[in-house]
């Protein structure tokens, strides 16, 4: 029969604890006094004892709460295309200090110099003169407008080789001689002496003079009535000593180159006989007329087609001879371009 140690005796609530026990009690509030402390230094909102009990061993308790943390928005510099956001973003850096959030926007994320937002360019609406201008503005002042010339009617009876055409045309485009309703010129038909003076109010312009004859056989209703008293006042025609006017009589050529002369005013020259040798039909040119078309000649008014030596001063005008006639007196004045032409009578040198 052996001896056997007696067993150790049962701790009660009356034994003291044991010095083993002492130091477990003692690490464990130690350990749990830690971990409250931590908790409490940090503010974690959530109090999350799940997370910081399941660290590993490996990992520090900051690299776990930056994992946790959202990440940084990244900073985005604005740059001649890239307009900056109109609300800045904050500068959140991860770190041990506590998070917080600034009430106001951070003005780390703006660049040294802020670039402001292009604005668009305003449009400018078409000038008007209803409605007044607030604001100064300057414009180039531009030149005199010139005179806008229609182009030529194209008369289907005047084909582009006849001698006249030019003439025509410079003048049908301006409205001095106009066509037929059936867009013909008829320039071979003879012209009454009611028609030039319609082709002479529109040629030259000139206005009609406070006294004017009357007629025994132009009425006042007559289409041609302003034009006869016009042409009569500015020089141009006369009537006849009946005081009658002829008004459906056909004009001459010459009856045509002498009203030319005198309603311009042109000078006589020297030596009317002189002049007049150049045409082979000279004998033929009423005396009464021959300074008048000695004149018109040396002043470029003449043309003749087709000789350029015979001048038929008796013959009925043509529509395309009174143009091309009209057209030689305003050259004359200055006031249209010439034309080169074999059909215009010119004086050798």
């Amino acid at each position: 029969m052996t001896n056997t140690p007696p067993p150790d005796p049962e701790s009660s609530a009356k034994n003291a604890l044991g010095f083993d026990e002492f130091i477990a009690v003692l690490v464990a509030f130690s350990t749990i006094g830690a971990i409250l402390f931590w908790s409490l230094s940090r503010k974690d909102s959530d109090w999350n004892f799940n997370g910081i009990l399941s660290l590993s061993p490996t990992t520090s308790p900051n690299t776990q709460l930056n994992q946790r943390l959202p990440s940084p928005v990244p900073q985005v510099q604005p740059n001649a295309e890239t307009l900056p956001s109109p609300v800045p973003t904050p500068n959140v850096e991860p770190s041990t200090a506590p998070l917080t959030i600034d009430r106001e926007p951070s003005t780390s994320v703006l660049p040294p110099t802020a670039i402001a937002p292009s604005t668009p360019e305003p449009v400018q609406t078409p000038l008007s003169s209803s409605q007044p201008f607030s604001q100064p503005f300057s414009l180039v002042t531009p030149s005199k407008n010139k005179s806008t010339i229609p182009p030529p009617i194209a008369f289907d009876d005047v084909p582009a080789d006849f001698w006249g055409r030019r003439f025509i045309n410079v003048l049908s485009s301006r409205g001095i001689i106009k066509g037929f309703p059936d867009y013909s010129f008829r320039p071979n038909q003879p012209v009454n002496r009611a028609e030039f003076a319609a082709i002479l109010q529109q040629a030259f312009e000139n206005k009609a003079g406070e006294n004017t004859l009357k007629f025994k056989d132009v009425k006042e209703k007559f289409w041609g009535t302003t034009a006869i008293n016009q042409a009569i006042s500015t020089g141009f025609l006369k009537g006849y000593p009946n005081q009658t006017f002829q008004p459906e009589q056909k004009i001459t050529r010459v009856q045509v180159l002498v009203a030319l002369v005198s309603g311009m005013n042109l000078k006589t020259p020297a030596s009317p006989e002189q002049v007049l040798k150049i045409y082979k039909d000279a004998k033929d040119i009423p005396q009464y007329a021959t300074d008048k078309i000695a004149s018109a000649t040396i002043n470029g008014l003449v043309v003749n087609y087709p000789n350029l030596e015979v001048f038929e001063p008796n013959k009925e005008a043509t529509r395309a001879e009174v143009a091309a006639m009209v057209y030689q007196a305003l050259v004359k004045m200055g006031r249209l371009e010439p034309i080169p032409s074999k059909n215009i009578v010119r004086l050798p040198n």
